[in-house]
């Protein structure tokens, strides 16, 4: 019988692909590079300098040709044109991003040649044009030649590409993930939004030639030379009349804040530069101030309140990462409590935004979490859309749910008072990680950071189960806990008696989940978290038969008449009634074979069985107190007057069952209450 089924926490399946410029020389410098790059590609004549110049090109120059796309790419065009977004607007991230990834790859093959010479604007401009519907997209980065436009834009230069797209013709399969991770499509977004395209582009390399590409994205591509271009690629989207909003410039905005705000180059939209925030999770830790953090995290969690605690991280491996976390200083709200979506966190790679809502990189518990991770490992999909790399995925969360752990715990032992500040809010987030936690080497970390009250310390004090294990009694082998709904019934509990005659800590549990959570860790630092009403069974087990009857108990043959007899009045009630050496001042408790998961069977089931099947489940035992005044009366009144006896025995049942937590309705007792004392006013 399970005392809890576990949350279970669910993992993205979905895979982002990346594709890497890699050099040749023994330089680790790394680029993204698309397999339909306008990455490798640079814009042509400045636009942004002459925007108003025609950027047709006559049809009729002898240098034009046109080609025919490879039939996969046709397949491919279909496809993202139609089915393979769910938001048009990434087409302006995807082109972005490419236009970026162009000036990096410059900037690279400039260094590698030992070129100190000017480069001139590394910029990327973006001019709205809405009376013509029209936008472009241009940058001054490393630019295509004749045959990177055909590899780039007119092929799907991957081995395989053709065989796998056969294959899926053939199964006729429409389950378009199937097809992440085979090749780059950033470029062919803008066919979503664009009944034409035209790629102005010029290479770096000298003595290049300008071109112009252009198609509607059908069956047929024509490639013409240009003159009067300029290094770099301009990319010229004649938009369809239902998406003429992207040629607004206030859209085209929006769109960058969300997706592209962070990228390394500056971002210019009809002149002026838009991209001004800094990604202060690139910058040294040491050189960004409170109140750039501040300004951040309101950015970032659109949120007005302040950060309370900051996480500034960076590693190379397992995983290359580097996150800025942040832990809310407003204490949650109650829908917090029940939202088990992990929305806190944006998901970049290379500045790039590639989910704003990122769920599964940080577990559900982490929710409350906000901030930006940034990852250049992480694949991604066709539409950069959804996580698909499960291993990487489970390596990134595993890696910052154990700095965030290890955060927490630091920050627990150097400024306890601010802790328990963060606990006495988001504690009930650390208990629900270690409820949900399948690993035990991870939940005891995360068990580190739980706090209670114990017999040790004050009133509104609390302890871990490090500094419990550092005062546990010489030979003690356990961490012993109580639930109890407070203190006070924790202390005047029947189950401690035993422990706080011998000076044993006993933790108190006042949440009714508390006692889940402990029972779920099982063990801390090879130490054995009990829970104080085992220990009374085992140890009355152990000591079966052996209880010492001074003067002032019951003897045995007295108790060979009384047990037996209380057993035919409880009945089925009871599995056994016997006596124990664990009680001072109490008559009697109950005890079964596992207390936590008997509580959360009666709490879950009890509606569904009447009170036989509930007993022949639980099976519970009384075990009495041979020397307490009313035990030893029982025995006299069961002589003289049988009824009161009868209802004294089963008062003490109930009032065990009640103190057990095995009632959840007391008030079916009160008959009983008020028929014992009417038979005792009786006697005067």
């Amino acid at each position: 019988m399970s005392s809890m089924t576990a949350l279970k926490l669910f993992r993205n399946q979905l895979i982002r692909n990346v594709w890497r410029f890699r050099s040749t020389g023994q330089s680790s410098y790394k680029l993204r590079q698309s397999i339909v790059p306008l990455s490798s590609s640079v814009p042509i004549r400045n636009f942004a300098a002459n925007p108003n110049v025609d950027d047709s090109v006559n049809d009729q120059n002898p240098t034009a040709e046109k080609l025919e796309f490879q039939a996969e790419t046709r397949m491919l065009l279909d496809i993202v044109a139609k089915s393979l977004y769910s938001e048009k607007e990434v087409f302006i991230r995807e082109l972005i991003s490419n236009a970026s990834d162009a000036l990096e790859k410059l900037r690279y093959v400039s260094l590698k040649a030992g070129e100190s010479h000017d480069l001139g604007s590394l910029d990327i401009n973006i001019t709205t044009d809405k009376t013509n519907r029209k936008l472009i997209i241009q940058d001054t980065g490393i630019g295509m030649t004749r045959e990177e436009l055909i590899s780039n834009l007119g092929t799907i230069a991957k081995s395989g590409s053709k065989a796998f797209l056969q294959n899926i013709q053939q199964s006729e399969s429409t389950n378009l993930s199937s097809i992440i991770g085979q090749f780059g499509v950033g470029f062919y977004s803008c066919f979503m939004v664009a009944d034409r395209v035209e790629v102005f582009t010029k290479s770096v390399n000298p003595h290049a030639t300008g071109y112009l590409w252009k198609s509607d994205g059908t069956n047929e591509y024509e490639i013409i030379e240009s003159d009067n271009i300029e290094r770099g690629t301009k990319i010229v989207m004649y938009l369809k009349q239902d998406c003429r909003e992207y040629a607004s410039e206030d859209t085209v905005r929006s769109v960058i804040n969300k997706y592209s705000n962070f990228v390394n180059s500056p971002i210019k939209l009809n002149g002026s530069e838009i991209n001004t925030i800094q990604p202060l999770w690139l910058l040294n830790p040491k050189s960004v101030s409170k109140e750039q953090h501040d300004e951040f995290y309101k950015f970032v969690a659109n949120t007005y309140d302040r950060p309370r605690f900051v996480l500034h991280y960076s590693a190379e491996a397992p995983i290359q990462v580097r996150a800025l976390l942040y832990f809310p200083e407003l204490a949650p709200g109650q829908t917090d409590f029940y939202d088990s979506s992990t929305k806190g966190v944006s998901l970049y790679t290379r500045r790039i935004l590639v989910k704003k809502e990122a769920e599964n990189v940080l577990p559900k518990w982490l929710r409350f979490v906000k901030g930006v991770i940034d990852s250049e490992d992480i694949p991604l999909n066709l539409s950069r859309e959804m996580l698909q790399n499960s291993s990487l995925l489970r390596k990134l969360n595993q890696l910052l749910t154990s700095k965030i752990v290890k955060f927490l715990h630091d920050k627990s032992v150097k400024d306890l008072d601010e802790y328990m500040k963060f606990y006495q809010d988001y504690g009930v987030f650390i208990k629900e990680g270690v409820v949900t936690n399948d690993d035990p080497k991870e939940r005891e970390e995360l068990a580190g950071l739980l706090r209670y009250e114990s017999s040790y310390t004050k009133p509104g004090e609390t302890t871990s189960f490090e500094d419990y294990i550092k005062r546990k009694q010489e030979g003690q082998n356990d961490i012993y806990y109580l639930s109890a709904p407070n203190r006070a019934l924790a202390e005047s509990s029947p189950y401690i008696e035993a422990l706080k005659k011998k000076n044993v800590e006993v933790i108190y549990c006042y949440e009714q989940h508390d006692e889940i959570i402990l029972y779920q860790v099982k063990t801390f630092k090879n130490v054995k978290l009990t829970l104080v009403e085992k220990e009374i069974n085992t140890a009355n087990n152990q000591s079966s038969q052996t209880v010492e009857l001074g003067t002032d108990s019951l003897s045995q043959l007295q108790l060979d008449s009384l047990l037996p007899w209380i057993e035919t009045v409880l009945g089925n009630k009871v599995k056994k009634v016997k006596i124990t050496g664990q009680l001072e001042s109490h008559p009697c408790v109950i005890t079964v074979d596992d207390m936590t998961a008997a509580r959360h069977f009666i709490k879950t089931q009890l509606k569904q069985m009447d009170e036989e099947m509930l007993f022949s489940i639980l099976q519970p035992q009384l075990e009495l107190n041979p020397k307490h005044a009313v035990i030893k009366k029982l025995l006299t009144l069961k002589e003289s007057n049988p009824e009161l006896a009868k209802l004294i025995v089963e008062q003490l049942y109930s009032n065990s069952m009640v103190t057990a937590g095995l009632i959840n309705d007391s008030r079916k007792l009160v008959s009983n209450m008020n028929r014992v004392l009417e038979l005792v006013v009786e006697k005067y």
